[in-house]
């Protein structure tokens, strides 16, 4: 079941924010189980206490995807404008969100190779997407 009827660039797009949410919140919960609620609710004017392992590595992937998606959300709004949906910018859609979905467990497993190998993709997909506007 479709939630809309944009362009698959579009869906993936909305999938994509959907997905930094579900980060978002899983972070910040990591986070405040290990800092306290306390610090959370504060005004935050002493440095953070320090977080576990796997809260951190959730952090990390969370900031990573911070990272690209800007990127990937332009390339997205700019193929839609100008028309230049195709095969490759849909490749590149998929290629994206799938490894950003697939890049938050791996990276909280803590299997650095295969991480940076999903990353990588995860960057041709964006730039699948801008090659299709040039194309």
């Amino acid at each position: 079941m479709e939630i809309f009827t944009g362009s698959i660039e579009l869906q993936l797009l909305f999938w994509s924010v959907v997905l930094g949410l579900v980060q978002l919140v899983i972070a910040t919960t990591m986070a405040t189980k290990d800092q306290g609620l306390a610090y959370n609710m504060s005004a935050r004017d002493l440095p953070a206490p320090s977080v576990g392992k796997i809260a951190g590595r959730f952090q990390r992937a969370f900031a990573n995807f911070r990272e690209t998606f800007v990127y990937f959300a332009v390339a997205v709004m700019l193929v839609t404008v100008l028309v230049k949906e195709s095969e490759l910018s849909a490749w590149g859609a998929h290629l994206y969100f799938w490894s950003r979905l697939l890049y938050v467990p791996v990276y909280a497993a803590g299997i650095p190779v295969l991480r940076t190998l999903i990353w990588t993709v995860s960057i041709i997909g964006l730039v699948l997407v801008l090659l299709s506007i040039i194309a």
